[in-house]
């Protein structure tokens, strides 16, 4: 396999809204995909809107929230370091990546979401017919992305994300600018989804998405036999 290059994209934003709690990115949403990336030999570079710490959720450094991934992690001084200090968004060149991902956790719903650097990304990897991956709350990161008619990116095609029922079943549906099933089901995309907190993911030509947490491992092994 040649060596692909990947960009995993991170979110900066750290509060979540105005409950005074704080949020980021999902942990093992990012470094179960980063691993698997890894140990597949691929090289990889992680940005973020602002550059510079992306913050991570506290509720995923929680013990039930770990996993094989995480705990390398915590052993991992060069991939903390990474997270740390993270390029820039702006300062990507789409050009010179085999594919792009969006780990997810719940601030990519105030930043990524309406982020116009990360809005072009996504568009210029995906009619390179490069991947385009994303899962759980990392499909908000479509709410703005344009098909070359100038419809939605999702618009007519498979997605999935994080439910309406498991957005409710951790009481966040009021607190969150909006849920991502209705965003991606408004825009026209033909949303799928099984039970709440099981595994699942759409594949759609080179479009890969997946619906929750427990998902990011088979949402990362489909974007990697896109690369194949």
């Amino acid at each position: 396999m040649q060596q692909h290059k990947i960009l995993m994209v991170l979110t900066s934003h750290d509060a979540m809204g105005d409950t005074g709690h704080q949020t980021g990115f999902w942990l093992e949403e990012f470094t179960t995909p980063y691993y698997a990336f890894k140990d597949a030999g691929a090289s990889i570079v992680v940005a973020s809107p602002k550059g510079g710490k992306a913050p991570i959720d506290p509720n995923s450094e929680a013990e039930d929230a770990q996993a094989d991934s995480t705990r390398r992690f915590d052993e991992d001084a060069e991939l903390q370091d990474m997270v740390n200090n993270t390029v820039k968004l702006s300062d990507i060149n789409a050009y010179e990546y085999d594919a792009i991902f969006y780990p997810g956790g719940h601030g990519p719903l105030w930043d990524l979401a309406e982020d116009p650097t990360s809005r072009q990304l996504i568009e210029t990897f995906y009619y390179q017919g490069k991947p385009v991956g994303a899962v759980c709350h990392g499909p908000a990161v479509f709410r703005h992305t344009r098909s070359d008619r100038d419809e939605p990116l999702v618009k007519g095609k498979r997605v999935t994300g994080f439910t309406n029922g498991e957005e409710a079943a951790v009481g966040l549906t009021e607190v969150v600018p909006f849920l991502v099933e209705d965003m991606l089901k408004e825009n026209g995309g033909m949303y799928e989804k099984a039970d709440d907190f099981t595994s699942f993911v759409v594949t759609d030509g080179n479009l890969v998405t997946g619906q929750n947490p427990v998902s990011s491992e088979a949402c990362v092994n489909a974007v990697l036999a896109l690369l194949k």
